[in-house]
């Protein structure tokens, strides 16, 4: 192991994050009362342009107005592209008229590490200015070639000093366009290509994300009339590494939380390996059998990962 680790900067139960246009009240409420473990208001592409000033009034009228944390969710606001003149208010209006309500601020489309270090600026001076004493986390959407190009850059980012950055979440839909990719699919499988048209971009991400100490989170679906396909999608995000996915319709919250859950049969044998390797520590070996298989200190972090999570669940239930 390296002397140099980036342990996980934030632990954030996100098996399933719904999507929320700020511009509709009623979709927030029920998006409230619903059972996904992160909500984000948006303020960009679910948004006109002409709804957008009132949109954001909408989440700041959310954010002060739902008990969110006492309803188990994390709840976040995903601001304005920095290439529009929208994002500066975004930022400035709801970190100060809800800075102490927000959990993270989603920030779109991010290319280069000063996009973060922009944001982060503004929110420190806000916190600092209104004397907020909870602590926004930030998150970018990969989504852009640039984006992709700069990951690694993007994560490490976040292992300097005190940095907001806890999450990075594969935007599949701008990306296909950044790429001019042959596809009008959004995050299903291409019959033109042999295979996930996505594993190596979402692979490289949760790399980025795991070297630094970030949680990865996969994007949209947009086919919300096939499930087994959103859920096909959430499984190959999984097996990659990802620990959530978005949800555009609530229809996916569930399908997601099921796909991103340990199922019992697998925290049972987690137990099961920590009990054989402790076991084995005691008589003086550094690995144990289970089940006719072999089990070392690698199961241990394997196991603990899926422990950490099942716990995370637990305490949300």
């Amino acid at each position: 192991m390296s002397h140099t680790l980036h342990p996980l900067r934030k632990q954030r139960l996100q098996r399933s994050e719904l999507a929320v246009p700020a511009s509709n009240p009623t979709m927030i409420e029920k998006a409230a009362a619903g059972p996904a473990d992160y909500v984000f208001l948006d303020l960009e592409d679910a948004v006109a342009p002409p709804e957008k000033e009132q949109a954001r009034k909408n989440a700041i009228e959310a954010l002060n107005d739902i008990d969110w944390a006492g309803l188990g969710k994390t709840v976040s606001v995903r601001i304005n592209g920095l290439d529009t003149h929208y994002m500066y208010r975004d930022v400035v209006d709801v970190m100060e008229q809800a800075g102490d309500r927000v959990h993270t601020l989603l920030v779109p489309k991010v290319g280069v590490p000063a996009d973060l270090y922009m944001v982060e600026a503004m929110v420190n001076q806000i916190e600092q200015g209104c004397g907020l004493t909870t602590r926004v986390g930030l998150e970018a959407l990969i989504e852009t070639a640039l984006g992709m190009a700069n990951v690694e850059a993007i994560a490490q980012f976040a292992g300097q000093g005190q940095g907001r950055l806890e999450a990075l979440h594969f935007g599949v839909a701008d990306y296909a366009a950044s790429l001019r990719a042959r596809t009008t699919n959004i995050g299903g499988l291409n019959p033109d290509y042999p295979g996930d048209q996505w594993h190596a971009a979402i692979s490289r991400m949760v790399v980025a994300c795991r070297a630094y100490g970030l949680r990865a989170i996969d994007g949209p679906f947009g086919d919300f009339s096939d499930p087994e396909g959103y859920k096909a999608g959430a499984k190959r995000a999984a097996a990659l590494g990802c620990e959530g996915k978005w949800a555009i319709h609530p229809s996916q919250v569930a399908l997601a939380n099921e796909v991103f859950s340990p199922p019992e049969a697998e925290v049972t044998r987690a137990r099961r390996i920590l009990e054989e390797l402790r076991k084995a520590e005691a008589e003086g070996r550094g690995a144990a059998s289970l089940d006719g298989k072999m089990i070392d200190a690698a199961s241990e972090k394997m196991a603990n990962n899926v422990l950490v999570l099942a716990d995370a669940i637990a305490a949300k239930t």
